[in-house]
């Protein structure tokens, strides 16, 4: 596919304050794409940059292979949706979809005629009267949608736009603003928080951290395959197991882990930081498993519940692994057939050698 943003080199600084450190990227037309990472790592900055807002200090970006650095915000092919939505309340629902079209130069009804196809797109057909103030957080939410695509931009930016509303409307929005991607067709790019929200939404994910690109892959590939401890800390729940590389051999290494024992890992499980003798395992809670009565296993373990958390569909365990003192997180899927577990109950913990990750020693 054609990259419709090309990110090079990018440069930001706010006086003493290095934001953005070497931006290299390409998001492609027509996917979803998500800059995730924590508070001040650059991501929202980067979204500016995209959009305008601000200058880079070096570095170019190129969009739909046009150089952006003589090119104000109002004249990119984009346009963004505000985390605060920007909802003018004086004005009706129609008003605020049609703003941008004030000076447009089309007919009265050629306008009407647009703004009721954006709010119809968004699900608010009808609500075109209706006073901005008299609305909710989900529908202000479609409004500010509506009021970006009727313009027809190449690139929609969204800065954390569901971060206002509740868990529920938050999950439903996700839903339909995905939809909405593949149904106009044009390329979304996502800044959030959520690493639950980045990996539901996207064709693929930048994590930042400090002004700079960990990794940029698919969600499967980040959540599966994290290059650092960085990453994988930060996506998702993962274990971490001390590590000893005993004997290398032809595309596999024989690793001793702690709690676990001798296992072989495949060397694309290997991260490119590790390396040495001494290292971390990391594995998913739902790559453990519990055995319950099973006989033993070559690939299980004793382990003990410390302490366990119930959420309906799933249970997640803290089991006290025999012969150490390390503790891992296993998630079970909560079946009619299958027993909850009291603390200080015994199980075999089983585990799955495709998911394990070795990483560095930190």
């Amino acid at each position: 596919m054609t990259p419709i943003i090309s990110l090079s080199d990018i440069q930001k600084h706010y006086g003493d304050y290095h934001a953005l450190k070497g931006i290299n990227a390409e998001i492609l037309a027509g996917e979803f794409f998500s800059l995730l990472g924590p508070s001040g790592c650059g991501k929202t900055t980067l979204l500016r940059v995209i959009a305008g807002f601000e200058d880079v200090s070096s570095g170019v970006v190129m969009i739909d292979g046009h150089d952006m650095r003589a090119v104000p915000a109002n004249k990119r092919p984009t346009n963004m949706v505000f985390q605060s939505y920007a909802i003018f309340p004086h004005l009706s629902v129609a008003e605020n979809v049609g703003f941008g079209l004030r000076k447009s130069g089309l007919a009265t009804q050629a306008k009407a005629t647009l703004i009721e196809d954006a709010l119809d797109m968004v699900g608010l057909g009808g609500y075109g009267q209706r006073r901005a103030h008299a609305l909710s957080g989900g529908q202000r939410q479609r409004v500010a949608l509506a009021r970006a695509l009727i313009l027809k931009p190449k690139v929609l930016l969204l800065d954390e736009p569901l971060s206002a509303l509740d868990k529920k409307m938050r999950e439903q929005m996700q839903g339909e603003l995905r939809r909405l991607q593949r149904h106009v067709g044009i390329t979304f790019i996502l800044v959030t928080h959520d690493q639950e929200e980045a990996l539901i939404m996207s064709d693929r994910i930048a994590v930042m951290f400090e002004g700079e690109i960990a990794q940029m892959a698919s969600p499967q590939d980040l959540y599966r395959r994290p290059v650092s401890r960085q990453v994988a800390e930060f996506i998702g729940v993962m274990n971490f197991l001390g590590a000893t590389v005993l004997d290398e051999h032809p595309g596999k290494l024989s690793v001793e882990i702690e709690g676990i024992g001798r296992v072989q890992i495949a060397t694309d499980q290997v991260t490119p930081g590790a390396g040495g003798k001494t290292g971390v395992v990391g594995i998913r809670p739902e790559a453990l498993t519990l055995l319950y009565d099973q006989p033993a296993q070559g690939r299980s373990v004793i382990g003990v519940v410390e302490d366990l958390a119930y959420y309906g569909d799933m249970t997640y365990y803290q089991m006290k692994l025999d012969g150490s003192d390390k503790i891992v997180t296993v998630s079970m899927k909560n079946l009619t057939s299958r027993p909850v577990l009291d603390r200080g109950a015994s199980a075999q913990v089983g585990w799955d050698e495709g998911a394990l990750v070795l990483f560095g020693a930190v």
